[in-house]
């Protein structure tokens, strides 16, 4: 498993790379593991607001339907439209193409209390 020191993660497997003061999540590497072979993905609308630890987004596998939720409270700036035709891209580059929406957060500070690669590397048990 990979887990990128850059970024940042949240206890429910998403993950928080800031780039030019907004937020690109997605989901970690142990999650789309744990979920399979992923067939669909539900973005949220570009302009929602979202709240730090609400879902916001659904992604469905061969094995299950998941929720997604937010790492930060925020506005959707943009979302990965591609997905929508290449689900399978969260499974083979869950830190790159696979990347999920972008969030203007309300409170960037939020970020920081994310875990890092080295606590979530612990949590789910390296």
């Amino acid at each position: 498993m990979e887990y990128p020191a850059e970024l940042r993660y949240s206890t429910d497997h998403e993950w928080a790379r800031v780039e030019d003061g907004k937020v690109r999540i997605g989901i970690t590497d142990y999650a789309q593991d744990a979920l399979g072979d992923v067939v669909y993905v539900d973005l949220p609308d570009v302009g929602v607001a979202v709240t730090a630890g609400a879902s916001f987004a659904e992604v469905e596998s061969t094995k299950s339907v998941s929720d997604i939720y937010a790492p930060v409270s925020g506005t959707v700036t943009a979302v990965n439209a591609a997905l929508s035709d290449t689900p399978e891209r969260i499974n083979e580059d869950p830190y790159g193409d696979g990347w999920l929406c972008i969030i203007d957060p309300s409170d960037p500070s939020e970020v920081e209390a994310l875990l890092t690669a080295e606590a979530y590397e612990a949590l789910v048990g390296g």
